[in-house]
């Protein structure tokens, strides 16, 4: 009997996630006590997730944002983005990782008041070395596609509390980001501004922006896909959200 052709199968390797944390520790000296603000945090984010991170004040919410961040690096453990291990880069590589991979937007908007909405927007990719022409042309339609850009010369203290807000978030997607981290974006803003600003972060993830949202209202959370729950520094809890219609009632986080 004769046998046919031996077929080689090659292995199926799981592709990297977009970042992956192992036992992630910090720890604070705070006068004669250390101040244990995460411990032994591991998880793994895959690249268009859309996660809320939840807690109570002191779980430790703030602190991993900051280190998914590169704002600071952890006591212990490992923070690995993209494939590359970022948790123990020096901090002229962190900023460089910063100003690349990650958009921030945070609750108090942090624009330049004698800015204008374009020069604002334009200011990550100054610091990239982008060419004038180039940043106006990308920091433009960063704004056209938050709904700005009519209003892309005005300065801030022309602009509403939710207009604001989205020029924080154009400035966030001009550099093209692997990730989106939002820093409570709704907590300066009513709660029907806080809506609008949140299906913008519907839309930017249904066309594959990866984002991370920190939050502690449970209604904010709800348009997230996946929810991790933090307390002591430790994930409490860790559930996938998708099957929860946009319309539902938000299970209440309890502090």
């Amino acid at each position: 009997m004769t046998q046919g052709p031996s077929v080689a199968r090659a292995a199926v390797t799981a592709p990297e996630p977009l970042l992956r944390v192992e036992r992630l520790s910090r720890d604070y000296a705070m006068g004669s006590e250390t101040v244990h603000a995460l411990r032994d945090v591991t998880l793994a984010i895959e690249r268009n997730e859309y996660v809320a991170i939840m807690g109570p004040s002191g779980s430790g919410k703030s602190t991993l944002m900051n280190i998914l961040g590169c704002l600071e690096s952890p006591s212990r453990g490992e923070y690995w983005l993209r494939g590359t291990m970022v948790s123990r880069m020096p901090d002229v590589e962190l900023a460089r990782i910063r100003n690349r991979e990650i958009g921030f937007v945070f609750q108090t908007f942090n624009l330049l008041g004698r800015a204008t909405a374009l020069r604002n927007v334009e200011l990550p990719l100054v610091y990239g070395g982008v060419r004038s022409r180039e940043r106006r042309e990308r920091a433009a339609a960063a704004l056209d596609r938050v709904g700005l850009g009519d209003r892309m010369h005005h300065r801030p203290n022309e602009l509403s509390g939710g207009q604001r807000q989205r020029v924080a978030i154009a400035r966030a997607l001009v550099t093209v980001p692997a990730m989106l981290l939002a820093d409570e974006p709704t907590g300066n803003l009513d709660t029907r501004t806080g809506e609008d600003v949140m299906r913008l972060f519907d839309e930017l993830h249904a066309e594959g922006q990866t984002i991370l949202l920190v939050t502690h209202e449970a209604d904010i959370a709800r348009h997230a896909h996946r929810r991790i729950l933090l307390r002591d520094g430790m994930i409490e809890s860790d559930d996938a959200m998708s099957s929860v219609p946009a319309g539902a009632p938000a299970r209440e986080v309890r502090s």
